[in-house]
Parts: structure tokens; sequence; C-alpha cells
């Protein structure tokens, strides 16, 4: 499957912005199961220092603003000190993706054997699923997430048989709801009221395996927006996505959406990957003026 991908963010502000400065992750990563090629970004008005206007900036001008984060993902970071009453973030590329390996209930071991291999001991080797297993900003374990778990991690299933049912689990407890949920929700508060958008079917999955000693990561990207004839279009395809990994240590990072309650596959993009979404917001920044702000996202993902 080879899918273009175009992703534009529009801020429009109701007074004149005079300094901004902003961060965006919006340089895909390339994975076993993904190439990314022709990434591309324009930004209007141009940062400060970055040419001339009207340019797109080619990959060699791309790479002196980026930087790497502790997980891979790619970081631009850019601002300007003129007058101006709009951001335009234009953002496209190609990736050509292969199927993933589906997760295996019956192979692998227990979940709880799997959360005892995860905690701290003297002398024991670091892993990379270490940190994921830990508390973040939107994914803290708490007891009501931990026993929100307990009813899919059932004592002696498999690692990836939980995760498939608590990916199911939180599918048909949460109601996909927009705007009812704000991008600072926490999972315990989207599990509280049982409903959000994505990311908050994320963090709920992220932080109800954290709770029980596992480790799962968030991950940002994109679906299809236009699926095969017969196919379901899936829910949030007409937006930025997110899903999370849990770690399985026989499978390696089990990728599954809660909320469409299907692993990622051919249909989901990557984009970036942490700890939760406040490692991977696609843009952020602070800036002096500019009022209320008015922002418009669009995101295209189809056949290349």
């Amino acid at each position: 499957m080879k899918l273009s991908v175009h992703h534009v963010t529009e801020y429009t502000y109701e007074d004149s912005v005079e300094w901004a400065h902003h961060a965006a992750c919006l340089a895909p990563q390339s994975t076993p199961w993904q190439h990314v090629s022709g990434w591309r970004l324009n930004i209007d008005p141009l940062p400060d220092g970055w040419g001339v206007d009207g340019l797109e900036l080619d990959a060699t001008e791309l790479a002196r603003h980026l930087r790497r984060d502790p997980w891979g993902n790619r970081h631009l970071t850019f601002g300007h000190a003129r007058v101006h009453e709009k951001l335009v973030v234009d953002s496209r590329f190609t990736a050509q993706l292969q199927p993933r390996p589906a997760p295996d209930p019956n192979r692998g071991p227990s979940w709880e054997a799997v959360a005892a291999s995860l905690r701290y001991r003297a002398g024991r080797a670091m892993h990379e699923a270490d940190e994921f297993s830990l508390a973040s900003t939107y994914a803290a374990p708490d007891a009501t997430l931990a026993a929100y778990a307990r009813r899919a991690f059932s004592p002696g299933r498999t690692l990836a048989a939980c995760g498939l049912s608590l990916m199911h689990q939180i599918q048909t407890d949460l109601r996909y709801l927009p705007q009812s949920t704000t991008v600072a929700t926490r999972a315990a508060d989207a599990l509280a009221q049982r409903s959000g958008v994505c990311q908050d079917f994320a963090h709920v999955f992220i932080a109800a395996c954290r709770s029980l000693g596992l480790a799962a990561r968030y991950v940002s990207g994109y679906l299809l927006t236009r699926p095969p004839e017969g196919a379901p279009k899936l829910v949030g395809a007409d937006a930025s996505h997110a899903w999370a990994e849990l770690w399985c240590p026989e499978q390696g990072w089990l990728a599954l959406d809660p909320t469409n309650a299907v692993p990622a596959d051919l249909d989901h993009v990557t984009l970036a990957w942490g700890r939760d979404y406040a490692d991977v917001a696609p843009l952020r920044g602070v800036l002096r003026g500019g009022g209320v702000a008015t922002l418009r996202v669009s995101v295209t993902v189809e056949p290349a």
C-alpha cells in the first residue's frame, strides 16, 4: 500500500501577532513496515532565518532545523519576530506500507510475567520499554484504571490476548465524541466521563496498562481517508489520529487502535511515538498578541 499524506494546520488570529515561537513534530518515522519518501514542509510566513519568502524548503534546509528526541522522532522549532495575522503549516509525504504481523493472542508469556520482568531490581539491564511503564502527564496510572484494566487482564492470560481484549473493551465503553475533551484531558478524566476522541482512547489504554505494571506508548499518525471499496471508513480518518503500542517481549510492540478496535496495519501511517500526546504534539507554540485564534486542520490520506 502506497499512501500520499497531506496535513495542513492553519491558525487565523483575531489580532496581529508580534512575536511567536513554535515546535512541530511532523517529520514522519521510517520503520520496518513503513518507508517514507518526499517529505516536504511549507510554513507561511517563512520563519526567521529560513531562506527566501515564497520558496518551499528542500530536505537539506529542513535537516538543519531538526533535532531528534530520545525515541528517534524529529522535531522542528521555528519562530517569527515580525507581525503576522495567519500561520499555515503544510506537510506532505508519501508512505510505502508493508503488512505488519498480526498480534497472536496465543503466543508469549502471561501478562503477570511481563509485568514482573519490568519491575526494577538491582543489576537488571535497562530496556527501551522501561520508561513507557512509568507515569506521564496524560497517562498516569491509578487504582481506578487498574480496576478497569483487570476486566480484560484476567489471571494467567497471555499479554497479547489481554491487550486485544482491552482494545475492544475501550471501544465498547467509550463514546467517540468530538469536542467532549481537550488536548489537556488526562486518561482518568476521559475514562470517568466515558467519552473522548482518539487521543483519549489511546491515553486510557496506555494508562490502564501502566496501572498493572506494563509498558505502553502513544503513537501519532494518520488513517486512510478513503478505504478500499467494501471496507468501512475508520473513525478519525479526517484528522490526525492516535493509537497505542503495547510492549510484548515475544512479539515486540503491538500496535492497537482502541478507537476502531483494530490492530494498526495498512490503514495506519505512523508519524511519531512517545509517552503520551505531550511528547509528540504535531504543533504547539507561544506568542505575543493574536487575541482569539481560529484553528483549521485538514488531513487527506489516499492511495498514491
